[in-house]
C-alpha cells in the first residue's frame, strides 16, 4: 500500500537514540491508522547506527533505510531523504528527538486543512548553549533581511512538505542546495507550528561550529547576492577614510608639519591593497559556487538501501 506520510530521518552516529526515536514516532503515528513509511538516511555513520537500523528494518517493513558510501552532510541526507520518499506528505525530522513526533502530527493535521508546507518554529531550545541560541537568532534575522525572501525565523529543517512541493525543489538543478531557503523559495500555502524544543533524549549533537559555519555560508550565498555588493560598500567606505586621510595630511602640511613620504603612501597603499583583497575574496566565492555547479557531481552516493524497491 502507498505510504500517504513519509518521516525523513538523516542519522549520523546516532546509535543511542534510534530506538528510542522508533517507538517513540510509531506510537504517534499508528492512531492515525493510514499507510506510512519511515525513511533513515545513514550520513556515512562511524558508530553502530548501520547495524541498529538494519534490525529496525528487518522488524517492520515500513522503515526504510539509505545507507550513504561516506559522510556528504545533512542537506544532502534530506535531499535524498525526498528524493526516495513516496509520500504525499513528507516530514523531515531529527531523530534526536528535539523535533517532537507529536508535533509532526499537528503538521499532518495543518496539511489536512489544505497547508503544503509547515514549518516547525522553535519557541525555546532547551539544552543549547548561549552562543548558539545568539548567533541563531542573529542569522536567521540577517538571512532574511538581505534575501528577497520571506523565510520564517527561528525555523530549522523540521517541516512538512507537500509533494507537489517536494516535487519542485527536487527538479531544481543547482548543486548548494539549502532547504530552508528552498522551502520558502518555491512558495504554495504556508503556515507554522511553534514549540518547545526539548533536549536531546541520549548522544551529543553532531553540530560542530565549523558545520553551523558551513550550513550559514550555504544559507546566505545561496539565496542573496548581498555579499558582492560589500565589496561597492567596502571601496566607498576605503575611499572615504583615504579622502579623510589625505585631508588631515595637507592640513598638518599647511600648519607646517612636513611629513614624510612614507606617511603619504602607507594608508594608501593598505587600503587599495586591502579594498582589492575583499573583492578578490568574496568574486572567488562565487567562482568556487559555479565551480561546482559545473562539476555535476552528485549530491550523495548510496551504499545500499534496505526495504526500498
Amino acid at each position: 500500500m502507498k505510504p500517504i506520510y513519509s518521516i525523513l530521518v538523516p542519522a549520523y552516529n546516532e546509535q543511542e537514540v534510534l530506538d528510542i526515536f522508533y517507538e517513540t514516532m510509531k506510537k504517534h503515528m499508528d492512531p492515525l491508522k493510514e499507510p506510512y513509511e519511515i525513511i533513515f538516511v545513514n550520513d556515512g555513520s562511524k558508530d553502530n547506527t548501520a547495524l541498529i537500523l538494519a534490525n529496525i528494518a528487518k522488524r517492520d517493513k515500513n522503515v526504510k533505510v539509505i545507507n550513504f558510501s561516506r559522510n556528504f552532510g545533512q542537506q544532502a541526507a534530506e535531499l535524498a531523504a525526498l528524493t526516495y520518499a513516496k509520500g504525499d506528505a513528507c516530514i523531515i525530522m531529527d531523530c534526536d528527538l528535539q523535533d517532537p513526533p507529536e508535533v509532526a502530527v499537528q503538521m499532518i493535521g495543518k496539511w489536512k486543512e489544505g497547508y503544503e508546507i509547515v514549518h516547525g518554529k522553535r519557541k525555546k531550545r532547551k539544552g543549547e548553549t548561549f552562543f548558539k541560541k545568539a548567533t541563531a537568532h542573529m542569522y536567521y534575522r540577517f538571512l532574511r533581511k538581505i534575501t528577497n525572501m520571506d523565510i520564517p525565523t527561528d525555523t530549522g529543517e523540521f517541516k512538512l512538505y507537500d509533494r507537489k512541493a517536494v516535487n519542485a525543489i527536487l527538479s531544481l538543478p543547482e548543486h548548494n542546495r539549502y532547504l530552508r531557503g528552498l522551502a520558502t523559495w518555491v512558495g504554495f500555502k504556508q503556515t507554522s507550528i511553534s514549540f518547545d524544543r526539548p533536549e536531546r533524549r541520549a548522544g551529543v549533537t553532531k553540530w560542530t561550529l565549523k558545520k553551523m559555519i558551513k550550513l550559514a555560508e550555504d544559507g546566505i550565498l545561496a539565496n542573496s547576492s548581498y555579499p558582492l555588493f560589500l565589496s561597492i560598500k567596502a571601496g566607498i567606505a576605503f575611499g572615504i577614510m583615504s579622502l579623510i586621510a589625505f585631508i588631515t595630511f595637507i592640513v598638518l602640511v599647511c600648519c607646517g608639519i612636513n611629513l614624510p613620504l612614507a606617511a603619504w603612501l602607507f594608508p594608501t597603499v593598505v587600503l587599495l591593497a586591502g579594498f582589492t583583497l575583499v573583492m578578490n575574496g568574496f568574486s572567488n566565492v562565487y567562482i568556487g559556487r559555479i565551480y561546482d555547479e559545473v562539476k555535476g557531481r552528485p549530491n550523495f552516493i548510496v551504499g545500499d538501501t534496505i526495504n526500498i524497491e
